[in-house]
């Protein structure tokens, strides 16, 4: 600032610039009947509790969907968790997987 430019401050955006392009989501299930659903969680806040309530609703609602339990992957969040993440989409694809719920902690 100098005393001829009258008071004013040069101001930037404190939001910097985009370095991803956004992608399209996929496409949504028409339903989960008969479906394989797969849990992810990261061992926090009580999702061995939530995910069993889940399952139980989900079943009445949609008959024939099957569950993956969160227990088959480990952590997604730790020690190993690079590893877990890294390795994901091909384990999920062996699996048959048609959804994932990710249950984290908070």
């Amino acid at each position: 600032m100098s005393m001829d430019d009258g008071g004013r401050y040069d101001a930037l955006w404190p939001r910097g610039g985009k370095t991803i392009e956004v992608t399209p989501l996929a496409p949504r299930l028409d339903t989960l009947e008969g479906k394989t659903v797969c849990q992810l969680w990261d061992y926090l806040f009580r999702g061995d509790e939530i995910f069993e309530m889940l399952e139980g609703k989900l079943e009445e609602r949609y008959p024939g969907v099957k569950f993956i339990r969160w227990s088959e992957f480990g952590s997604t969040h730790g020690e190993d968790e690079a590893e877990i993440l890294a390795g994901l989409p091909k384990r999920l694809e062996e699996l048959g997987v048609d959804a994932v719920i990710s249950g984290m902690g908070c």
